[in-house]
């Protein structure tokens, strides 16, 4: 038989400036990372979302950031996490500064630059 786990998730809003401070803070902490996701707001954000989880607590911190405005790479604290911002760079267009492994735009062979961006 399974035994069902019930896991609590909380969103926590940060700032693109506390971003780094607090994925530090979840990384000594002992929680690991486990996915990170953006979708358009609108034609002017996007919302990304950087998932980490400890003992079935799952921890999400929520930015929501303006065209144009670029991010810190989390890689240096997670390294795995180099997969999910080159995705959203080469989908959406959203900046990252220092990714430990930047495939330039070319991580997904896309028909058009930045497809999931609405103001392309």
């Amino acid at each position: 038989m399974v035994e069902r786990v019930d896991v609590k998730q909380n969103f926590v809003p940060v700032e693109v400036s506390q971003l780094l401070t607090k994925v530090k803070d979840l990384k000594a902490d002992g929680y690991r990372f486990g996915q990170a996701c953006a979708t358009a707001v609108d034609d002017e954000k996007f919302e990304i979302i950087y998932s980490f989880d400890k003992n079935h607590q799952l921890t999400n911190l929520r930015l929501v950031i303006s065209q144009g405005e670029e991010i810190e790479s989390i890689t240096d604290e997670y390294w795995p996490a180099f997969i999910y911002e080159n995705e959203m760079h080469d989908l959406f267009g959203i900046k990252f500064n220092h990714m430990a492994l930047d495939y330039q735009g070319n991580f997904f062979k896309v028909s058009e630059p930045t497809p999931w961006n609405p103001k392309k």
